[in-house]
């Protein structure tokens, strides 16, 4: 999964998994999933909603009946919900975590479902996070290394910001990882089984 729109897919078929949404409510959704950094346009979502509907993921489950009066001439708006086929996608995406899974722009998406994610695919995921952060590391302490004499001590403070960022990150990871191989992830819900695992 490396673009945008497959990382796009995940999070609206996963959205969808627990009720029908209707388009602005699900744009809201997703911005708080995607963070406030990477805000979400109508351009951008309903191609993708426009995508699934085609695909037989997705389907429009009516309009949605608010108590508001209806606006003359303003469209009802259309609730999308998840078919059989949408629910199996979303399942083949989580618990296939290839490399894309762990980048940026994908990490937090699969992160945030994580209770509906297999053990071993959240496992995967963390480990394969980690391990990229901990390249990406090295190659900041190489290039502070290297570089340190020539940068301004605003340009430094900034490495050492990301630095540090980054550390902090692969601890968190780190004590996600042990969790999960000691079975204390007693919050999250494995989807294959009724009751929480522990």
């Amino acid at each position: 999964m490396s673009r945008r729109s497959d990382v796009l897919e995940l999070a609206v078929l996963g959205i969808l998994l627990d009720a029908p949404v209707h388009g602005y409510e699900l744009r809201k959704q997703l911005n708080a999933l995607l963070g406030t950094m990477r805000a979400l346009s109508y351009g951008t979502l309903y191609p993708t909603l426009k995508s699934l509907l085609a695909q037989g993921l997705i389907r429009e489950a009516g309009a949605d009946d608010g108590t508001a009066p209806a606006l003359a001439g303003k469209r009802a708006r259309i609730v999308y919900e998840l078919t059989a086929e949408g629910k199996e996608r979303f399942q083949t995406l989580v618990r296939s975590p290839g490399p894309s899974a762990w980048e940026d722009e994908n990490f937090g998406v699969h992160f945030a479902f994580f209770a509906r994610t297999d053990a071993a695919s959240r496992l995967e995921i963390l480990e394969g996070r980690r391990s990229r952060l901990q390249e990406r590391l090295e190659g900041v302490r190489q290039s502070m290394a290297r570089t340190r004499e020539r940068l301004d001590r605003y340009t430094l403070e900034l490495q050492r910001h990301g630095q540090e960022s980054v550390e902090r990150e692969v601890r968190w990871l780190t004590e996600l990882i042990d969790s999960e191989r000691a079975g204390n992830m007693t919050h999250l819900v494995d989807p294959d089984k009724s009751v929480p695992p522990g």
